[in-house]
């Protein structure tokens, strides 16, 4: 049987053109993909994401989904779930 908290987190590392490496939690990683998505014209928005009816929706989606947004160029955010220990 697999154990439940092997899928279970709450921290990500943020991974993006220029910057340094950020660890996360789920929430502001949320925020921030909602922030860049906001801020993308729509012709670059995810065709997937394009539907959903706000930012904070299509971040949530995102982050369920995927773990790379392209934002023009060669400049790219990338996303990975890690585990913390204390």
């Amino acid at each position: 049987m697999v154990n439940r908290r092997l899928y279970e987190t709450d921290t990500y590392v943020v991974l993006e053109a220029g910057q340094p490496d950020q660890f996360l939690p789920e929430a502001e990683l949320l925020a921030k993909l909602a922030g860049v998505l906001a801020n993308l014209p729509p012709e670059d928005i995810p065709p997937d994401l394009r539907t959903l009816p706000s930012p904070a929706a299509q971040s949530c989606r995102l982050v369920a989904t995927s773990c790379e947004l392209q934002r023009g160029g060669h400049t790219y955010l990338q996303w990975y779930a890690v585990r913390l220990e204390a």
